[in-house]
């Protein structure tokens, strides 16, 4: 790691070196009730509104109160989603997207762990990004390829003219979006991945590429610990990920010289349900990564408006959490090949 991201990291929040003292300094806190989490669980559908493009997602109350193997958590939008999707794609705000951090940008390739059907946080993300590839079981593909469809910008390079404009006075292209690409979802790519099955691969992850990929750039999984039976698969799995990167820069440092690109950052944004989970979560992360809390939402001073990120809704007392983690030196394993 370097020392330019190492600084950055410690300019976000405090690194977190002790699970147990982690999860007791955050649910000592007061914090506000969100129930299980879910929107609506009954709705098919959830309207909802980001950097003022309006966005109808597709859900399946059924799916979620069926008895299918594996989970069924995926099938409906999640609270914390839209807040993480806002933040994450607001490029003039967000920390992450300064030259520091080099974890976000035009060039970035992002793959998401556990999507989930609303494909929300790809379609406010990945019109700023080269790469985005979102991961989950195979039973979400039909709804996420339906709302990334659906909810598509609009292409223009003037700026939304009145037939790109969505009910509610929203519009098909969002505020922080002006360097979106020409088709900001065809960069969208859904890829089948069982934490529990599958071992991750730059093969399969970027096998709709002609050029050879240096693993990722970003990580993101946003509430996806709630299982603690799942933590070390999920954790194992995102540990995997991340390990592409190093591989490429080994691969690359040894055959060209070329000098390595940073790390992977794995971003994991949860809501604060059982501490029991959380640690256990944070001690097996602990194992493969370091580990911060993100404090610091934003690059510039509050302006009390969450369209301008003043307020991502996933501050301190929020009853959310986010974490980035970077791969330990000192790996527990011998990685895959």
């Amino acid at each position: 790691m370097s020392d330019a991201l190492l600084d950055f990291l410690s300019s976000i929040g405090e690194e977190v070196v002790d699970a147990e003292e982690e999860s007791f300094l955050l649910f000592s806190r007061t914090i506000p009730s969100n129930n299980l989490g879910f929107l609506n669980s009954r709705a098919t559908t959830i309207d909802l509104t980001i950097h003022s493009h309006d966005y109808t997602i597709h859900q399946s109350p059924t799916l979620l109160s069926s008895t299918r193997d594996g989970g069924t958590t995926g099938a409906v939008l999640w609270k914390i989603t839209p807040l993480f999707a806002s933040w994450i794609s607001s490029t003039s705000t967000n920390p992450f997207w300064s030259s520091q951090s080099q974890a976000l940008g035009k060039d970035a390739a992002v793959l998401e762990l556990g999507c989930g059907i609303s494909g929300l946080v790809a379609l406010t993300l990945a019109p700023l990004v080269r790469k985005y590839v979102a991961t989950d079981q195979e039973y979400v593909r039909r709804f996420f390829r339906q709302n990334v469809d659906e909810n598509r910008p609009i292409s223009t390079k003037k700026g939304p003219s009145k037939k790109g404009r969505a009910a509610g006075g929203g519009t098909k292209r969002g505020k922080d979006s002006t360097n979106a690409n020409s088709d900001s979802n065809s960069n969208i790519e859904f890829i089948p991945l069982d934490w529990e099955l599958d071992v991750p691969r730059n093969e399969t992850l970027h096998a709709d590429d002609t050029t050879t990929e240096a693993g990722f750039d970003l990580v993101i999984s946003c509430d996806c610990i709630y299982n603690e039976a799942l933590i070390p698969s999920f954790v194992r799995t995102c540990a995997d990920v991340c390990l592409l990167r190093s591989a490429a820069n080994t691969s690359n440092h040894n055959a060209k010289g070329e000098g390595e690109r940073n790390p992977t950052i794995a971003m994991i944004a949860q809501q604060q349900r059982s501490p029991d989970v959380f640690e256990a979560w944070l001690k097996e992360s602990l194992r493969y990564f370091r580990v911060w809390r993100v404090e610091k939402f934003e690059s510039g001073p509050r302006t009390g408006s969450d369209e301008a990120g003043g307020s991502s809704g996933l501050d301190e007392g929020s009853g959310y959490v986010v974490h980035v983690l970077v791969l330990r030196d000192d790996l527990p394993f011998t990685p895959c090949t």
